[in-house]
């Protein structure tokens, strides 16, 4: 259950962390990649004149357009991972998903989540419940808010 936590990062494992860290940091990288042609582009347009010496320097129009053509293979290569990792999500999660699914019970239910089955019954048919954690993510008590 815990690899499913999304706003508890206290109870995400030290890989994960890491993990989401690399990708964060990639993430960022490859956008200010992208982003500097772009500026470096628009202050040409706009008549920059650092820029225009700039551009002359580097060979003008001609070096922006094979600067253009690097830029376009590095966004199809990346597209195609893209596209290759979230394949090899799909068919991974296929794998790992059981063929038939189990209906499960409310004794299966109040052990997996370890809460009382009086607790479950009484909050069956109320509007709102409230459900206290524990530091660790464990469900401590339930509390239905009977209309009165």
């Amino acid at each position: 259950m815990k690899e499913y936590i999304i706003n508890a990062p206290q109870l995400q494992s030290l890989q994960k962390r890491a993990g989401a860290l690399f990708v964060w940091a990639v993430c960022w990288v490859m956008w200010v990649y992208l982003l500097i042609p772009l500026v470096t582009l628009s202050s040409w347009v706009l008549g920059d004149r650092k820029m225009i010496n700039e551009m002359r320097w580097f060979g003008g129009y001609k070096s922006l357009l094979e600067l253009m053509q690097i830029y376009v293979v590095t966004l199809l290569v990346m597209v195609a991972l893209w596209l290759c990792w979230i394949s090899y999500r799909k068919f991974r999660s296929r794998a790992m998903l059981p063929a038939a699914h189990k209906i499960v019970n409310d004794a299966e239910l109040c052990a997996f989540y370890q809460v009382k089955a009086d607790e479950l019954q009484q909050c069956r048919n109320v509007p709102m419940i409230t459900v206290y954690f524990d530091d660790h993510g464990h469900i401590v008590h339930l509390d239905p808010h009977i209309d009165r």
